[in-house]
């Protein structure tokens, strides 16, 4: 499973779980919390009613005095009353009274009078002195699945409970006000649970970003590529990718001081014993044509183990380096000229021809030293395996937002079996006529040096026959 779609899934359960649930309590909520507001309004209603009742059950005409008569005119209005957008019509309520011993008295709906009450809980428990109230099913008035709530009151008189008035109202009207609430609440949670899942997608793609240019990096850096430690948002995933950055130059450190000391050694190892071997027998007396030949030895050895340690030296200063440290724009064909003019004693020496069409100004950003040594290499190397009284063509053009450079030579080209090694470090071929050949770490050198850049570097055969290094440095704006 892609780390992206796991972060997203566990978010996604989580927030269905959690809608689930509040959508649940919320509505489970709604219809309690509007009938305890409806108890609540019965209640203030039935202990007035009970007040103004209270002439008529002691003087027993309840079923017709003042009472009876203004609770017909309430029954008998019409209301056009508007609550929040439901229309009402007729009033809701009904009317019941029992006598102290449970009987009724009156009853608005002029169904069950004479009938004994006693045992309903509004009534028994009034009588009491508690609080009485009851829900019952609504079959009785044709409310199949509904109930009517009972909420009673005492009607007292010198503070004795002469009888109980009873306000009875269905459950149903206050339904519609229930469905709209939970239909808006719905409504509400099914919106907050889109914006949490998008949310979410969007949380998932941003950690799985900074995880996999984390996961990249790792990758990069374990086939042994230089590359740039990636910009990370999160701190805890930054801090993470500095240490493996910190734990990889550390490992680089460690094994690069190894090889180089390992290579060091060794290619030390044949110029040092052709200098202690010339060196013991120029202790010995021998004709002085001999003897120059064993100082000229000495001589080339040491010129060796010179050109050695400052190949070495340069591969080292790149080795643990990841970006440019002193960029500027750098006139190239100033850089090149100036290589040309260092390499010029060499090149007559072989008489070597050199063709050379490079423009005035070729502005790059980059480092000038480095990028001198870059030309330096490469024409050594074009030099030296280029067959004496050669020539060599060098050009410099600009091709779309890339300065490319071409040196060529004439000598035998590469091999077949050295074409994917070339770049490889200490890797080496023999020179033509017999010459020795080099550390192997000037093109390593050369790739590096075109990897800070930003540039790339090929060495391919040439068509009509030798060798051709290419540059391509992006151009300064």
């Amino acid at each position: 499973m892609r780390l992206g779609f796991g972060i997203f899934l566990g978010y996604f359960l989580i927030a269905i779980l959690a809608g689930y649930f509040v959508l649940n309590v919320f509505v489970d909520e709604i219809k309690p919390s509007a009938r305890q507001s409806m108890e609540d309004s019965l209640v203030d209603a039935a202990n007035l009613l009970a007040e103004l009742a209270v002439d008529d059950m002691v003087e027993n005409r309840l079923a017709a005095g003042d009472f009876s008569k203004r609770v017909a005119a309430y029954q008998a209005r019409q209301l056009d009353a508007s609550i929040w957008g439901f229309s009402r019509k007729r009033p809701g309520f009904r009317i019941y009274i029992t006598d102290a011993k449970g009987i009724v008295q009156y009853d608005s709906a002029h169904e069950d009078l004479g009938r004994d009450y006693s045992q309903w809980n509004d009534v028994y428990l009034t009588l009491k002195g508690q609080y009485g109230v009851r829900s019952s099913p609504a079959k009785a008035l044709g409310e199949s699945g509904s109930t009517i709530m009972h909420v009673a009151a005492p009607i007292k008189l010198d503070n004795k409970v002469i009888g109980v008035l009873t306000i009875a109202k269905s459950n149903l009207a206050v339904e519609p006000f229930i469905q709209r609430t939970q239909r808006k609440i719905e409504t509400a949670g099914y919106w907050l649970l889109g914006a949490s899942l998008l949310i979410g997608v969007l949380i998932s793609l941003w950690l799985s970003a900074s995880l996999q240019k984390l996961v990249a990096y790792a990758e990069a850096v374990t086939r042994g590529e230089r590359v740039v430690l990636p910009a990370l948002s999160l701190t805890e995933i930054k801090r993470l990718g500095l240490s493996l950055q910190s734990m990889r130059e550390r490992l680089e450190g460690k094994r690069y001081i190894e090889e180089y000391t390992m290579t060091l050694t060794h290619e030390m190892k044949s110029p040092l014993t052709a200098i202690q071997a010339a060196s013991e027998l120029l202790q010995e007396p021998m004709p002085e044509e001999q003897k120059q030949k064993f100082l000229s030895s000495i001589s080339d050895q040491a010129r060796r183990l010179h050109v050695l340690i400052e190949k070495m030296l340069q591969q080292a200063s790149l080795e643990t380096r990841q970006t440019l440290e002193n960029a500027e724009r750098v006139n190239l064909s100033a850089v090149i000229k100036r290589a040309l003019d260092g390499f010029g004693p060499k090149l007559e020496k072989k008489l070597l021809k050199l063709h050379v069409s490079i423009p005035d100004q070729a502005m790059v950003q980059g480092d000038p030293f480095l990028l001198e040594q870059v030309m330096l290499n490469l024409i050594e190397n074009a030099a030296d395996f280029s067959p004496r009284g050669g020539a060599l063509g060098l050009t410099l053009e600009r091709k779309d937002q890339v300065w490319s450079v071409c040196l060529r030579d004439h000598g035998s080209g590469i091999p077949d079996y050295a074409m994917g090694r070339v770049f490889e470090r200490y890797y080496s071929l023999p020179r033509p006529e017999g010459g020795a050949k080099s550390t192997g770490l000037g093109l390593t050198f050369v790739k590096k040096v075109m990897d800070l850049h930003g540039g790339r570097v090929t060495l391919d055969n040439h068509p009509e026959g030798g060798a051709e290094a290419r540059l391509d440095i992006p151009a300064s704006l």
